[in-house]
C-alpha cells in the first residue's frame, strides 16, 4: 500500500513540476522577471512543491521501513 501511495505522490510531483515549468514561460512570469528579476510566486511554489513531492514519493517507493542493512 505504501508503494502505491508513493507512486501517486511521484506522479503528483511530476505534474507540479511540469505546471511550474509551464507557468515560468507564461506572460505574467516574463513581466515579473523583466521588472523584478524573479519569476512569480505561483511559479516558484509550483516548482518547490513538485520537487518536494518527488523527493517524498521516491523515498516512499525506494526505501523499506523497519529493515536494517
Amino acid at each position: 500500500m505504501r508503494k502505491f501511495l508513493g507512486v501517486g505522490i511521484v506522479v503528483l510531483g511530476v505534474f507540479l513540476v511540469i505546471a511550474g515549468l509551464d507557468a515560468s514561460d507564461s506572460l505574467s512570469s516574463r513581466f515579473s522577471r523583466l521588472f523584478t528579476g524573479s519569476p512569480t510566486d505561483k511559479t516558484t511554489w509550483l516548482l518547490i512543491g513538485g520537487a518536494f513531492a518527488l523527493m517524498v514519493g521516491v523515498s516512499m517507493v525506494g526505501f523499506r521501513r523497519g529493515q536494517r542493512a
